[in-house]
């Protein structure tokens, strides 16, 4: 028979009551919180958002060097989520179709933040008449976004106003269907 010494129960007796005790369900699990939502971090676009937000008061204000500031590090946060939705998503390829579709689709939102950033960041750069560092970021959202995408559209409208590319473009009418 196995004899535990009297001070080993005490100390465990003491210290299974400084434990906090979660609650058991039967069922449905809760989900455990996420570190990475709602903490301002970087990694999530809920934050790159709360960036160009700022960035958005700032030139409100007239503040042009902090709202390029907000709008560079909204690029910079979108550029390494990129990164990351795409290096997981083909790291899952061909295990389980779930997880690329679901870093696809969060891609895309970055991609589409991204283009915003890049709208505002040169809009900052033609208030102070330095339409040479606007050109590569309007071209990119071109690039990235196409122009058949409304972004691309705007991006490449002011290129032209810009006198970098002199035709313009008008999108083909969007056909419905009657019955």
């Amino acid at each position: 028979m196995l004899r535990i010494p009297a001070a080993c129960c005490t100390a465990l007796a003491l210290a299974s009551l400084s434990l906090p005790l979660q609650p058991v369900s039967v069922g449905a699990q809760a989900e455990p919180p996420k570190a990475l939502e709602g903490s301002g971090s970087p990694f999530n676009l809920a934050a790159v958002n709360a960036l160009l937000a700022r960035g958005d008061a700032a030139a409100a204000s007239g503040n042009l060097t902090e709202a390029r500031r907000y709008y560079d590090q909204a690029r910079d946060a979108c550029r390494r989520l990129l990164g990351f939705y795409r290096d997981l998503s083909g790291s899952f390829r061909g295990l389980d179709a779930r997880i690329p579709r679901e870093m696809d689709g969060k891609g895309r939102e970055a991609l589409d933040t991204m283009a915003r950033a890049n709208l505002r960041l040169a809009a900052v750069f033609r208030r102070q008449n330095q339409p040479e560092v606007a050109v590569p970021l309007l071209v990119e959202v071109v690039k990235v976004m196409t122009p058949a995408n409304e972004d691309g559209r705007k991006a490449y409208q002011q290129l032209v106003e810009l006198g970098f590319a002199t035709t313009p473009y008008n999108a083909p009418a969007a056909t419905t269907t009657g019955s």
